[in-house]
């Protein structure tokens, strides 16, 4: 599987820098569950998938501090495109990420 960061516009790569600003071990960690997801895709252990919404997808993270959140949506089978990422602190996706992630998914589904 290939996983692909979203891009802005003006060159930002969101998720990779949220994924760059945590703590040396969770950085590491986050790191490795992408690389098994892009070897063993959806089969992937340590990670739940979650339909949220249409096309809007999440990847659940259990990390050695916290859990942690990827919103992604698919544009092939076999490509996912990170869209926006968040510390998990409440029971649901706070709905600021929430719409964060809608929008880049429309404009990458655009």
């Amino acid at each position: 599987m290939k996983i692909v960061f979203y891009q802005t516009e003006n060159g930002r790569i969101p998720v990779k820098k949220d994924i760059d600003n945590l703590e040396k071990v969770d950085k590491a960690e986050v790191f490795g569950i992408l690389e098994n997801i892009e070897r063993n895709g959806f089969n992937s252990n340590r990670v739940e998938f979650r339909q949220i919404k249409g096309k809007l997808w999440e990847i659940k993270m259990r990390l050695s501090t916290t859990g942690y959140r990827i919103f992604y949506t698919s544009i092939d089978r076999d490509t996912i495109i990170l869209l926006h990422s968040y510390k998990k602190k409440t029971q649901k996706a706070p709905s600021n990420d929430l719409n964060v992630a809608f929008k880049r998914m429309n404009d990458v589904l655009e």
